[in-house]
């Protein structure tokens, strides 16, 4: 049985670790990422929020777009649309292309909306999305909040 783990126990600001468990992104029936090789970052009141290496992606199915975003801890995210036939999800995923000198390890590897996805696991247990439409994270049995991003949380 996994540790159990409450977000409030968590860093501010955020932790960045290497996960070497299993992480899978199933969009429309097709598995288009697997990983052995991932990270978390962990953040106060926040489920971790799990970053795929591009390597274990099938990127055809990737497009970037010109959306970005400042995150005070890890520099500009850029954002990816999934784009599967004449389907086309915006907003997908995001990634930190430079990201801040301590979370360099993130380069490049993106991280899903688990709410845009058919489903994402997490050492094949299938995640629950967190809340709301910006933060991300991914919430498993293990993880305890409550978490930021239902209504009446902004301002956590």
């Amino acid at each position: 049985m996994s540790k159990k783990e409450s977000v409030w126990d968590y860093p501010r600001p955020p932790r960045l670790e290497k996960f070497s468990g299993g992480l899978e992104v199933v969009f429309s029936g097709i598995t288009i990422a697997h990983s052995w090789s991932g990270f978390r970052v962990l953040e106060t009141s926040h489920p971790p929020v799990y970053y795929i290496p591009k390597e274990d992606i099938q990127n055809q199915y990737l497009e970037k777009n010109s959306r970005t975003s400042l995150c005070e801890f890890k520099g500009v995210a850029t954002y990816w649309d999934i784009r599967m036939e004449d389907r086309i999800v915006p907003n997908a995923a995001w990634s930190y292309e430079n990201p801040v000198p301590d979370f360099l390890p993130i380069t490049g590897h993106l991280a899903f909306y688990a709410e845009k996805m058919d489903a994402c696991y997490v050492n094949g247990e299938m995640v629950k999305p967190q809340e709301g439409n910006f933060y991300g994270g991914w919430i498993t049995k293990n993880i305890r909040g409550p978490f930021k991003g239902s209504p009446g949380t902004k301002h956590w």
